[in-house]
Protein backbone atom coordinates (compact mmCIF):
# COMPACT_ATOMS: atom_id res chain seq x y z
CA UNK A 1 0.00 0.00 0.00
CA UNK A 2 1.49 3.27 -0.88
CA UNK A 3 1.94 6.08 1.92
CA UNK A 4 2.94 9.46 1.75
CA UNK A 5 4.12 12.16 4.61
CA UNK A 6 3.37 15.11 3.79
CA UNK A 7 4.67 18.50 5.72
CA UNK A 8 2.01 21.62 5.63
CA UNK A 9 3.25 25.23 6.28
CA UNK A 10 1.33 28.40 7.38
CA UNK A 11 -1.11 29.19 9.59
CA UNK A 12 -1.91 25.25 10.10
CA UNK A 13 -2.25 25.16 14.08
CA UNK A 14 -5.03 26.22 15.95
CA UNK A 15 -7.43 26.19 13.16
CA UNK A 16 -8.81 22.53 13.33
CA UNK A 17 -6.58 21.48 10.65
CA UNK A 18 -5.55 17.74 12.08
CA UNK A 19 -9.12 17.29 13.29
CA UNK A 20 -10.14 18.13 9.27
CA UNK A 21 -7.75 16.37 8.20
CA UNK A 22 -8.75 13.08 9.82
CA UNK A 23 -12.62 13.84 8.74
CA UNK A 24 -11.24 13.85 4.96
CA UNK A 25 -8.53 10.70 5.18
CA UNK A 26 -11.19 8.47 6.54
CA UNK A 27 -14.06 9.72 4.14
CA UNK A 28 -10.83 8.64 1.19
CA UNK A 29 -10.57 5.31 2.61
CA UNK A 30 -6.87 6.41 3.96
CA UNK A 31 -5.29 5.39 7.08
CA UNK A 32 -2.25 7.37 8.73
CA UNK A 33 -1.59 10.16 11.03
CA UNK A 34 -1.63 14.09 11.32
CA UNK A 35 0.13 15.58 14.19
CA UNK A 36 1.62 19.21 14.87
CA UNK A 37 5.19 19.86 14.89
CA UNK A 38 6.96 22.17 17.42
CA UNK A 39 8.07 24.53 14.45
CA UNK A 40 4.51 25.76 14.03
CA UNK A 41 3.52 22.80 10.95
CA UNK A 42 1.43 19.81 10.95
CA UNK A 43 3.04 16.56 9.46
CA UNK A 44 0.41 14.25 7.83
CA UNK A 45 1.12 10.25 6.91
CA UNK A 46 -1.55 8.90 5.09
CA UNK A 47 -1.36 5.48 3.66
CA UNK A 48 -4.31 3.93 0.84
CA UNK A 49 -4.70 3.97 -2.74
CA UNK A 50 -3.07 6.17 -5.13
CA UNK A 51 -6.09 7.86 -6.29
CA UNK A 52 -7.03 8.80 -3.11
CA UNK A 53 -3.67 9.80 -1.58
CA UNK A 54 -3.52 11.92 -5.19
CA UNK A 55 -7.20 13.56 -3.40
CA UNK A 56 -5.85 13.94 0.11
CA UNK A 57 -2.44 16.20 -1.61
CA UNK A 58 -4.91 18.27 -3.59
CA UNK A 59 -6.81 19.00 0.05
CA UNK A 60 -4.07 19.37 1.96
CA UNK A 61 -3.48 22.76 -0.47
CA UNK A 62 -6.79 23.77 0.97
CA UNK A 63 -7.54 22.82 4.48
CA UNK A 64 -10.46 24.03 6.54
CA UNK A 65 -11.65 27.46 6.18
CA UNK A 66 -9.82 28.71 8.72
CA UNK A 67 -6.43 27.64 7.73
CA UNK A 68 -3.98 29.69 5.57
CA UNK A 69 -1.84 26.98 3.72
CA UNK A 70 1.38 28.34 2.34
CA UNK A 71 3.05 25.22 1.23
CA UNK A 72 2.71 21.52 1.22
CA UNK A 73 5.69 19.03 0.48
CA UNK A 74 5.23 15.54 0.14
CA UNK A 75 7.46 12.48 -0.32
CA UNK A 76 6.85 8.71 -0.70
CA UNK A 77 7.48 7.06 2.43
CA UNK A 78 7.28 3.07 4.02
CA UNK A 79 4.36 2.63 5.91
CA UNK A 80 4.58 3.06 10.00
CA UNK A 81 3.84 0.24 11.81
CA UNK A 82 0.89 -0.47 13.99
CA UNK A 83 -1.41 2.21 12.20
CA UNK A 84 -5.09 1.84 12.62
CA UNK A 85 -7.36 4.03 11.22
CA UNK A 86 -6.29 7.98 11.00
CA UNK A 87 -5.30 9.35 14.22
CA UNK A 88 -4.25 12.97 15.24
CA UNK A 89 -1.50 13.40 17.79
Amino acid sequence: MPCIKCIISGRVQGVFFRASTREQALSLGLSGLAQNLPDGRVAVTACGSQDALDAMQDWLWQGPPQAAVSDVQCEVCPQPSGLAGFETG
